[in-house]
């Protein structure tokens, strides 16, 4: 399951027209980098790990909508933050790549 939320939100972010080319590049190896550290994380922490790649998911989603509903990416951004706290000092780079991911999003607008 959540190998396949990690490729709808690399098929999210790759088919996304209103994503500049370089940011799309930088997003998708965020994810690349994301996937081994959510698929480690899930070995002791599955349910944060889902509730990660949802949140991301929808961040995603929001990201690449033509029409921007602003409430529902702070929504789901929030949701993303909140969703990796307490990893920072057990996940450092799975914190740092989520936080990064979600900063990267919040940059285009939403």
């Amino acid at each position: 399951m959540i190998e396949n939320q990690i490729a709808t939100i690399r098929s999210t972010i790759e088919t996304a027209r209103n994503i500049p080319s370089e940011t799309k590049a930088e997003l998708l190896k965020l994810i690349a980098g994301l996937k081994s550290e959510i698929e480690t994380l899930s070995e002791t922490h599955h349910e944060e790990a889902s509730s990660i790649t949802r949140f991301a998911d929808a961040s995603a989603h929001e990201a690449s909508r033509a029409q921007k509903n602003p409430q529902l990416a702070e929504t789901a951004l929030h949701g993303l933050r909140l969703s990796i706290q307490g990893f920072e000092e057990s996940h450092p780079e799975l914190f740092r790549r989520v936080s990064r991911f979600a900063t990267m999003l919040s940059n285009m607008g939403l």
